[in-house]
């Protein structure tokens, strides 16, 4: 299976600096009715046909009509044109251009991560090659735009938005693969969706914790007194729903010194009888 690089071969993505572009070689001795857009489509076509085990430059050539050099005026070497390939997959799902109306933020989730989902499955070649290359292309930075939109509609900021950004991320690029080997294993429809939900679940409880950490900041709860600073105010809520008041932090005790022990003085004894007046 073609999914990653010779070992030891240091590879550029397609997709980084100038390798973005055509090879810089002249024109006029390029082969007539081909480019980039082209010989990309006929990739997709036939990854999708034979699948990334049977995929090499001469079969397509041979459905092209060409000969195999002649693809190498337009890539560099067959990973550049899967990454292509993978960035063209990805351009065939619809992302949401805005919020709709009336729609809230996890039913778009469930929208977006469904047709990913359906992406996979028309595609099963796109799982392991976004395992195997950078997946930077422009479609892929479209995708990850639109999740990046999305998760500012949860109300979670900073470190909060970007782990939610990540779980995501990895929970779509798990979902169709089963360990790192490249094997496709397309989860049950119910297994899809219990596990969409318990992401959601998560999120939205991120959402509404920072959300009362706002409140009471703003409502100065957390300030003065024994529990200062901005920290929770003087009643959080316990696991049975009922407030309770926390005890401040106790001072840590002095050290005290020990007890001396008093000395003991010797008593004086009863006058000896031997010794009598005269």
């Amino acid at each position: 299976m073609v999914t990653e690089a010779d070992p030891g071969e240091a590879r550029t993505s397609v997709w980084l600096g100038a390798r973005a572009g055509a090879p810089g070689r002249r024109r006029s001795e390029a082969p007539s009715g081909l480019d980039r857009d082209r010989i990309t489509a006929a990739t997709v076509r036939l990854l999708d046909a034979e699948g990334l085990g049977r995929f090499s430059m001469r079969r397509l050539a041979a459905e092209l009509g060409v000969t195999a050099m002649s693809l190498y005026w337009y890539v560099d070497t067959k990973h550049d044109l899967l990454e292509l390939a993978l960035d063209s997959a990805l351009g065939q799902q619809r992302l949401p251009g805005g919020p709709p109306p009336g729609e809230g933020w996890p039913a778009r989730l469930r929208t977006l991560a469904c047709g990913y989902r359906q992406l996979l499955a028309e595609h099963p070649w796109v799982a392991p090659l976004s395992v195997a290359y950078p997946n930077i292309g422009p479609h892929a930075r479209a995708f990850d735009a639109a999740l990046h939109r999305l998760l500012e509609s949860t109300g979670l900021v900073d470190a909060a938005r970007t782990g939610a950004h990540l779980a995501v991320s990895q929970f779509l690029c798990g979902c169709a693969l089963n360990g790192c080997g490249g094997t496709v294993r397309r989860a049950p429809e119910a297994e899809f969706a219990l596990a969409l939900d318990v992401l959601i679940a998560g999120i939205e409880a991120k959402a509404a914790h920072t959300a009362k950490a706002r409140a009471r900041g703003a409502g100065g709860g957390g300030g003065g007194g024994p529990w200062g600073g901005a920290g929770p105010g003087p009643f959080t809520a316990c696991s049975g729903g009922l407030p309770v008041r926390p005890w401040p932090a106790r001072r840590p005790r002095r050290a005290q010194r020990p007890r001396r022990r008093p000395r003991r003085t010797a008593r004086a004894g009863p006058a000896s009888t031997s010794a009598r007046p005269p």
